[in-house]
């Protein structure tokens, strides 16, 4: 029995350590509690058939939540780089690409929430683990555009790295579910292997 544990220790320290901190987060039954009262208001945001099928996708043939990803963090991206490469001819338009992150953050969070109410378990909490650093990232890229529209622009800057660091964890997070976990609506006719 000591040796089995040995082994699977040694096995776990030879997986990359985003692989290990993924599995943590699906066995960390301390979030339970935390997540149950957000989980509880994201099946009620579901419940009504009609707004399911629209947040989760299903006119899309899959779920809506991973392409409408691209355009905050396309914006955010694309900010960034005006930042580090752009000079001050561009801190307008940056500044504008935070701000077109910020709004389209509101319904890519919702067909998250949607995809989130669906989950069970170890999903179900390394959704939430998501869903927060994806909040904290929006926060960051809120604080970011204030800082810039008030002429801090060095302050705006900082804020919006910071916030795409946050927002990189939270994405592998999000891709954790969606390629490793399969979680996600998608077309009956995908569910098997065979294709039509």
């Amino acid at each position: 029995m000591t040796e089995q544990m040995s082994n699977d220790a040694g096995a776990d320290t030879e997986l990359p350590l985003p692989v290990r901190l993924a599995l943590r987060a699906e066995h960390a039954q301390v979030l339970d509690k935390i997540h149950e009262p957000a989980h509880s208001l994201a099946r009620a945001l579901v419940a009504d058939q009609r707004r399911h099928d629209v947040l989760t996708g299903k006119w899309l043939g899959h779920a809506a939540h991973p392409v409408l990803t691209d355009l905050p963090l396309g914006a955010w991206m694309s900010s960034m780089l005006l930042d580090l490469l752009g000079g001050r001819k561009a801190r307008v338009a940056s500044r504008r690409l935070v701000a077109v992150g910020v709004v389209g953050a509101v319904p890519t969070a919702l067909t998250g929430v949607a995809e989130w109410a669906r989950t069970d378990a170890e999903e179900k909490r390394v959704g939430f683990l998501h869903a927060a650093g994806n909040t904290v990232a929006l926060g960051l890229y809120g604080a970011s555009w204030i800082a810039r529209r008030r002429g801090r622009h060095a302050g705006g800057v900082s804020l919006g790295l910071a916030g795409g660091l946050v927002s990189a964890g939270a994405g592998y997070l999000g891709a954790h579910l969606t390629l490793a976990r399969k979680v996600g609506a998608r077309h009956p006719v995908f569910e098997g292997d065979e294709t039509p």
